[in-house]
């Protein structure tokens, strides 16, 4: 038989049977695992932001701890891939970032995942000239979950909550007038009348003060004491501070204390406040200013010179 005589192949059946043998094939691999997951039970897992805690607060920064529960459906542990949060005020981001490997979540369980994270103040006032201290803002924090799950694979999810914090501003500290219950060159008991002013956009509930205090140029000392009181937004109050010094080692201050001149003095330290937003620390510093001395029975009204 001549060569061009050979029958020739058809095409078509046997194509068409290795088509459907590979169509039947990747059928077969979709059905078991449609059957794997009916039987297993793989679920999507949930997750929320359940709350978000001012940590800590100062005049420099706050950190927040954000709180997500998750909850993982399935009979196995779910890894959690990464988790991107993102912090935002009129929809300006504040600060953002990403925690890679962030753990895992134990088969048919829950459990809450803390986000910690931090606002530095001077970075926010630098990028928003609008924000001003003693202000409170609105935030809005979102948060991305991805999970590796099977038969899913990677997938995101995604939270959000809103709140406001603080963009604390420190309290201004003037001492109105010193005056003394009982006086000898070699001890004197006496009150210190300090005016606070609070900056702020809301209250300070004093718990506690620390300072220093110098008359001229001479240090009458310090102190740290318990005090409370409650001074309202953008409003004072005075702060009666009891003190014993030694008179005869003011040298001249004392004095134009005396004669009613006034003197220089300067006074450091720092407030134990609980805010709204938690318990803040606030420093205070305050110098060049002048006070007088006055007697137990002088007026009360009266202010600094």
């Amino acid at each position: 038989m001549a060569s061009s005589d050979k029958p020739e192949r058809k095409e078509g059946k046997g194509d068409e049977e290795k088509g459907g043998f590979l169509d039947k094939v990747k059928d077969f691999i979709h059905d078991v695992g449609e059957k794997i997951e009916e039987t297993v039970g793989f679920g999507k897992p949930t997750a929320d932001v359940t709350a978000v805690h001012i940590d800590s607060i100062d005049l420099e920064r706050a950190d927040l701890v954000v709180d997500v529960l998750v909850a993982n459906p399935n009979p196995i542990p779910i890894p959690l891939v990464d988790i991107n949060y993102l912090i935002e005020s009129g929809g300006r981001k504040l600060v953002s970032g990403k925690i890679p490997d962030a753990g895992t979540i134990h088969a048919h369980g829950s459990e809450t995942i803390k986000v910690s994270l931090t606002l530095i103040y001077d970075d926010i006032k630098s990028s928003y000239d609008d924000i001003e201290p003693g202000s409170v803002i609105p935030y809005k924090v979102r948060v991305e979950l991805t999970v590796d799950l099977p038969v899913f694979g990677n997938i995101t999810l995604p939270m959000e909550k809103n709140g406001e914090m603080p963009v604390p501003y420190k309290p201004e500290i003037d001492l109105q007038k010193i005056k003394f219950d009982s006086f000898s060159f070699e001890e004197t008991s006496a009150t210190l009348f300090l005016k606070v002013e609070n900056m702020n956009d809301f209250d300070l509930g004093l718990n506690s003060l620390e300072y220093e205090m110098c008359l001229g140029e001479v240090s009458i000392g310090g102190a740290r004491l318990s005090k409370s009181a409650v001074i309202a937004k953008k409003g004072n109050g005075v702060v009666e501070l009891p003190i014993s010094f030694r008179p005869k080692e003011f040298g001249s201050a004392l004095w134009d204390m005396i004669r009613g001149k006034g003197t220089g003095y300067s006074m450091k330290g720092s407030l134990d406040v609980n805010t709204p937003f938690g318990p803040m620390k606030l420093p205070f510093h305050r110098e060049g200013g002048s006070t007088k001395l006055k007697k137990a029975d002088d007026d009360d009204s009266g202010n600094e010179d």
